[in-house]
């Protein structure tokens, strides 16, 4: 196990703004989940995201990692970036990620309290499906490939009439899927296997905002609603047009709720 070395992507630089770190959702490459998003984000916010061992920009991983490890890969990352002078310092400083990205959200809230002064999970929970279907799944992409995934992840993402609706967006996240590395995904499997947070949201300082779709069959508005209920200064929003993958199902609706929360005090 170790630290993961995680790739920032620039998608909006303002170094006068506050600081908005994106993550991503197992199998999709930051753009294409996040581009929908940033004509909304771009007047609140410097937009940076990250992407996964082995998706987007980011480097295959060599072994596996843990989602506390993931987490620190991203703290690492911010440090660099403020060394280089891209994240001023002393600038408000936030995070918003999506499923195992919203999972990282909810271990820097547990493990790095203070880094952010606010974070969002979105379509996310505290645990994510069993360990036992995440095991099987990382033993059957490291064999075969992420193309197998393809047509469950089709299913698994989008609300009902969105891949119709908006054919181009949802078909550059199901590339970046089949373009991600099949052993990193892997690796990634193996993080949510490990990940269980519930127990430890009582513990946390943070704001945190959970966003969930309302059509999520993978994270529904229970689980917004445990974190909300769980963590101290947590808070539950429900987008009802959105299933899996918030910010490109419903970009305007997420990125009004992230700038709502966030900028709120």
């Amino acid at each position: 196990m170790a630290v993961p070395e995680l790739t920032p992507s620039l998608l909006h630089t303002d170094s006068k703004l506050p600081t908005l770190i994106t993550g991503p959702s197992l199998g999709t490459a930051a753009l294409p989940l996040w581009a929908p998003a940033l004509p909304y984000l771009k007047e609140h916010f410097q937009v940076i995201a990250w992407d996964l061992p082995g998706h987007g920009a980011s480097k295959p991983s060599t072994q596996g990692f843990t989602l506390a490890e993931l987490a620190s890969g991203i703290t690492a990352m911010v440090g660099a970036l403020r060394a280089d002078g891209v994240i001023a310092e002393g600038a408000k400083l936030f995070y918003a990620g999506v499923s195992v990205g919203g999972a990282t959200a909810l271990q820097l809230a547990v493990d790095h309290p203070g880094f952010f002064n606010a974070l969002s999970s979105i379509c996310s929970a505290a645990k994510i499906g069993t360990p036992e279907g995440w095991t099987e799944r990382a033993e059957l992409v490291a064999k075969a490939g992420t193309p197998t995934m393809v047509a469950g992840s089709a299913q698994r993402w989008f609300a009902p009439g969105f891949i119709e609706k908006e054919p181009e967006i949802s078909a550059s996240l199901l590339h970046s899927l089949q373009d991600a590395d099949r052993f990193a995904y892997a690796h990634a499997c193996a993080a949510l296997a490990g990940f269980d947070v519930r127990g430890r949201l009582s513990a946390t300082t943070d704001r945190i905002l959970a966003i969930n779709g309302a059509q999520d069959q993978v994270c529904p508005p229970a689980d917004a609603q445990f974190i909300a209920e769980n963590a101290p200064q947590g808070q539950a929003a429900i987008i009802d047009s959105a299933g899996h993958l918030a910010p490109a199902e419903a970009p305007e609706d997420t990125a009004a709720l992230l700038a709502e929360f966030f900028l709120a005090n």
